[in-house]
């Protein structure tokens, strides 16, 4: 992959962890998510303006694929990069989250899109909204509008 816009570090909890002694296959998606907030809280569009405008990010589709098993107090790495524009409302954003050894825990690709929550519908892609998620556009993205 390309250089990631966006890195998380966190310390897999206790409370992280299922009757197997490892992490939890839905807290992958918990750390996932909050390593997202943090990338467009970072990038200026968290959940006060969010809040504000009534417009916000929507996942439309999640795949994850799990690698290597997670331990309490593990550290970990998770990695966002910006993926592309499938069509001018929906994009891709990957992410990967890393066990300090380098190896591979899971791995995420999403499908999102940018929501009015009042008129409850996808919407075109907002200039600050793209910074905030480090989205590159294609050249002929204008002609998609």
């Amino acid at each position: 992959m390309n250089k990631p816009i966006h890195c998380y570090h966190f310390t897999v909890q206790e409370t992280h962890l299922d009757v197997f002694g490892h992490m939890n296959h839905a807290v992958y998606l918990e750390l996932f998510e909050e390593a997202r907030w943090d990338l467009i809280t970072v990038g200026g569009y968290g959940l006060k303006k969010i809040l504000q405008e009534k417009i916000g990010p929507v996942v439309l589709e999640a795949s994850i694929v799990y690698k290597k098993e997670l331990a309490a107090r593990e550290k970990i790495l998770i990695n966002t990069y910006s993926g592309e524009m499938k069509n001018k409302l929906v994009m891709t954003l990957n992410q990967e989250m890393l066990k300090e050894n380098g190896d591979f825990a899971a791995t995420l690709k999403l499908s999102v899109g940018l929501f009015d929550m009042q008129k409850r519908k996808l919407l075109l892609p907002t200039d600050d909204w793209l910074s905030a998620i480090g989205m590159v556009l294609p050249v002929n993205y204008t002609a998609l509008k």
